[in-house]
């Protein structure tokens, strides 16, 4: 799980995949530093103040320069 320092907030899932590794993936083929599953839809959770600063904390730990598309940011109901 994925929050800032001395942070009380909320959690949020995170929804992403790295499209690198897809289409890799899609051509019977491997990335050379990330494994196949982040061809997938991933889940991550992440605790924030709100959505923004989740989507925030995400590309930072998941960079889109290195292939990472996050899909959506929701606010998880317990």
């Amino acid at each position: 799980m994925i929050h800032p320092p001395f942070s009380k907030g909320h959690l949020f899932e995170v929804s992403l995949y790295n499209k690198e590794v897809r289409a890799l993936v899609k051509n019977n083929k491997s990335h050379n530093l990330f494994d196949d599953y982040w061809a997938d839809l991933q889940v991550h959770g992440i605790v924030a103040r709100d959505a923004e600063e989740a989507r925030l904390l995400a590309k930072q730990r998941y960079p889109k320069k290195e292939g990472f598309v996050i899909e959506s940011v929701t606010s998880f109901a317990a």
